[in-house]
């Protein structure tokens, strides 16, 4: 075989190799992502009513997004966020501030979700390597007010501090300690290569419960709450009206200690790191 038609076969055999790379390159198709984040969350309530952002605590979360397409995507998320805030911040409102009420609570929330990416985002492609986008769904998370007496952690949901589960009061019913919510926020992502991805989210949750923060309805009579065993005052009692630790009391029966007609919220923002998962298609024959 002469030095011709050798460099030919050998141009030739270039080429199709370098044909098949590109399409196995063309073939490797995005199917999804796992990754993690970590940030800080803050409620909104009856203790806030101004949405003021002066008390955010940790949150993180795990997630699995499912790729509908470059622009669609299903997502699954399990979340924490420890949540709380006291009266000592109310200082524009006396009365509140007065009312001297704080508690905090952890919560635990998994969710099902949509996001839609404003561009079309394709992780290793510098042209289509970033998005803002937009996401919301619904979700189910658990929480157990708490707060400190005298140093000691005592969950508040037991005490009944608005009657519930009274005989005096028989349409305060105990609230239970899961709640549904729907998360709806959006954020930007970047890929910072076909296999990592970098993004920022803020997500806020509308719930269905007015107990995230034991806080809801008005004041009740203190005398049903009963006397410990040597005849001091009971933790429900104490904890239903703190006013006393500031001044003179301002739970007077049917006073209003909450806002019933507004549900609690909260918000997470976070920095998320993803890993995505890649798969093949088998080349076609043409």
């Amino acid at each position: 075989m002469n030095f011709r038609y050798r460099f030919v076969i050998q141009l030739v055999i270039s080429v199709v190799v370098g044909l098949s790379t590109l399409q196995a390159q063309d073939a490797v198709v995005q199917e999804g992502e796992f990754g993690f984040g970590v940030g800080a969350g803050h409620y909104f309530g009856d203790l806030n009513t101004r949405a003021n952002l002066n008390r955010p605590k940790i949150a993180a979360t795990a997630f699995f997004r499912k790729n509908l397409g470059n622009y669609i995507a299903a997502r699954v998320g399990l979340s924490f966020a420890q949540l709380g805030y006291s009266d000592i911040y109310n200082d524009h409102n006396k009365y509140m501030s007065s009312r001297n009420l704080s508690f905090n609570s952890k919560v635990w929330e998994l969710t099902l979700q949509g996001d839609f990416n404003f561009f079309r985002f394709i992780p290793g492609q510098p042209e289509y390597s970033f998005t803002p986008y937009i996401t919301f769904g619904a979700g189910l998370f658990s929480y157990d007010p708490y707060a400190y007496l005298q140093e000691e952690k005592i969950f508040l949901r037991p005490l009944g501090t608005e009657g519930q589960g009274n005989a005096l009061y028989p349409d305060r019913k105990p609230y239970g300690t899961t709640a549904l919510c729907i998360p709806f926020g959006g954020g930007i992502k970047y890929s910072i290569n076909d296999r990592i991805n970098i993004g920022v989210e803020i997500l806020h949750r509308f719930t269905n419960t007015d107990y995230l923060d034991d806080v809801s309805k008005t004041y009740v009579d203190p005398s049903i709450f009963p006397l410990n065993p040597d005849g001091s005052p009971s933790a429900a009692y104490l904890l239903s009206d703190r006013s006393y630790e500031l001044g003179p009391r301002v739970g007077i029966p049917g006073r209003q200690r909450g806002n019933s007609q507004q549900k609690d919220q909260f918000v997470t923002a976070m920095i998320h790191l993803s890993f995505n998962l890649q798969s093949y298609r088998c080349p076609t024959s043409n």
